[in-house]
């Protein structure tokens, strides 16, 4: 069995500034959910961006890079084609390591399809 051509998180799909995160935060329309902060703002630009924070409170490395590889692969599958073009800032929060991939994609869906 040979495996597939990897799918690329390119960096133009990526909020990678703090000005960046800070503008979705401070202008963005703001989620909650048990395990996640997701805040969203129109982004005029002809593609999708997201920023994930995964501060130690969640965990040690492994689980947040975890956390942060479930999330990609959430936005890369379901939202990446999305519109209206976004940017996405999501926050991890205590418990989040703990979720299958199922999980997230449940809770997370359902707020960034929101207007």
């Amino acid at each position: 069995m040979t495996a597939g051509k990897p799918q690329a998180f390119p960096a133009s799909a990526r909020l990678k500034y703090s000005r960046e995160f800070n503008l979705v935060r401070k202008q963005g329309r703001f989620f909650k959910t048990p395990h996640f902060l997701v805040y969203q703002r129109l982004n005029g630009l002809e593609h999708n961006r997201l920023g994930i924070t995964a501060s130690r409170k969640v965990g040690n490395a492994p689980q947040r890079n975890r956390v942060k590889r479930l999330l990609r692969e959430v936005f890369r599958r379901h939202l990446k084609a999305a519109t209206p073009r976004r940017d996405f800032s999501i926050i991890a929060r205590r418990g989040a390591p703990m979720l299958r991939y199922s999980d997230v994609l449940q809770e997370i869906r359902a707020v960034l399809t929101r207007e």
